[in-house]
């Protein structure tokens, strides 16, 4: 949708070496008996110790099945790529929860029309507002009204993976 074209230098970052030597870290101390792999379990234990929750199993088992079969785990290469992505994913999410709380001007925790009309106004002012209310009202998919942070998030969402 709007957001969809300057979103790429985010999505392609390399981390800083440091957060990169930290996930190496992480990685060597989760692999119990130095197998030069994570199992399951021990990949569970590394996503605790670096993003604070435990995995839930369909997480879990989206990573396993997206690196090579031939292996008993995941490899530093395919942990670094996956830590990589999750970063992003959070990042992304802030980014998003940044926008939405700029054009939730009065905190309400909601968008209304207006709130779209005074943000578009200052970040495309030519923007027909024919078009405004439209993007409104396809974002708005209750058509209560307003445009929680969930119906904001799921309408980038959907923009950026049309791109």
């Amino acid at each position: 949708m709007f957001l969809a074209k300057g979103r790429t230098s985010l999505r392609t970052s390399e981390p800083d070496p440091s957060e990169h030597r930290k996930w190496v870290e992480v990685f060597k101390a989760c692999d119990e008996d130095n197998k030069g792999y994570l199992s399951r379990e021990d990949f569970k234990v590394a996503v605790v110790t670096l993003f604070g929750y435990k995995p839930s199993k369909i997480e879990v088992d989206s990573v396993m099945s997206s690196i090579n079969q031939n292996t008993s785990g995941i490899l530093l290469g395919d942990f670094l790529n996956a830590v990589r992505k999750k970063k992003e994913a959070q990042l992304y999410w802030s980014e998003i929860r940044h926008i939405f709380t700029a054009f939730d001007r009065h905190y309400r925790g909601f968008l209304t029309l207006e709130d779209f009309k005074k943000a578009f106004k200052q970040v495309a002012p030519k923007l027909p507002e024919r078009i405004i209310v439209e993007v409104f009202r396809e974002v708005d998919q209750d058509s209560d009204g307003h445009v929680s942070f969930k119906d904001f998030e799921y309408a980038l969402k959907y923009g950026q993976n049309e791109a």
